[in-house]
């Protein structure tokens, strides 16, 4: 037998219990909006270009840090317009060190009434790098910040660089947590087992999610907008047909997406997905979570 994690077993797709979304629709989608902060010198983080020496070189690395922090500062205000503009509402997956560094941002997202998830205290750090204690402690200080800022802790959390140690599951559900969405493995929410009870995994997207598209593929501004729409397009021709349903995630970063002629395509996307609001729930990672546990025992894999 090969080694296995334990935490779910195999459901194929073909021969599921059918339910429905709010309002008998079969497709939820969610945006999923990472909101992170970097520590200056110390290396991690998407890149532009390669770091210093091919990255193998002293910090600090200026260019690869600036670009990732125009996000905060300007291509995250531009994304609050679109989603206002838009009538949407995100779910916004944020290192607890932003309270720090850019409290007005985080507050404009708590004003939208938008869900705040747990992403870390920084994407400087993996958390699968750490011994147990050391990874419980990081989750109980991004929890923390976000429950004294918030008025209640968050309900759903993603790994910086989506990292898990063997004991990720088990200390999130110990923390209070309700849904991961570091694992991508269906397009309906599964339940995972761990040593604390039940924590449900809602699809977080590795295909329509803007780092591996454009930072790793290469993927041009249209590209990624024409990979959104035909990615929506596709979802909802297979949820009329065998009446399944599916969660779409699009995960999206300020410092790819907010920049202005990435942020115009990707409008237009959103606008064709937007178009269907009649046909669709659009959604955040946490409704999904309150609808998956409104349905009967045993639906849900």
């Amino acid at each position: 037998m090969l080694p296995s994690h334990g935490r779910y077993d195999y459901h194929p797709w073909r021969g599921r219990p059918a339910y429905a979304w709010p309002g008998e629709r079969r497709l939820a989608v969610y945006l999923g909006l990472n909101l992170e902060h970097f520590a200056f010198g110390q290396g991690l983080g998407a890149e532009l270009a390669p770091g210093p020496n091919g990255g193998g070189g002293p910090q600090p690395d200026v260019l690869n840090y600036a670009w990732r922090d125009y996000g905060n500062r300007v291509g995250a205000w531009r994304m609050l317009d679109m989603l206002d503009e838009l009538s949407l509402p995100a779910t916004v997956l944020l290192n607890s060190a932003m309270y720090d560094y850019a409290p007005q941002l985080v507050a404009a997202h708590r004003a939208r009434g938008d869900e705040i998830a747990g992403h870390g205290r920084t994407n400087s750090e993996r958390q699968n790098t750490l011994g147990e204690a050391a990874e419980a402690l990081l989750i109980a200080d991004s929890t923390a910040a976000i429950a004294a800022a918030e008025g209640a802790p968050p309900r759903g959390w993603l790994s910086p660089w989506i990292a898990e140690s063997a004991f990720t599951p088990d200390l999130l559900a110990e923390a209070g947590y309700r849904y991961t969405l570091n694992w991508c493995a269906d397009d309906q929410p599964i339940w995972m087992r761990t040593r604390a009870g039940r924590l449900l995994a809602i699809p977080y997207p590795q295909e329509v999610n803007d780092i591996p598209a454009i930072v790793a593929r290469k993927d041009g501004a249209e590209q990624f907008a024409a990979m959104i729409v035909a990615d929506f397009e596709e979802r909802l021709r297979q949820v009329a047909r065998d009446g399944q349903p599916q969660v779409m995630g699009i995960a999206l970063h300020p410092y790819l997406v907010g920049q202005p002629y990435r942020l115009r395509a990707l409008r237009g996307a959103l606008e064709r997905i937007v178009a269907e609001r009649d046909e669709v729930w659009i959604t955040t990672a946490g409704g999904i979570l309150d609808h998956v546990l409104t349905l009967p025992e045993g639906v849900v894999p």
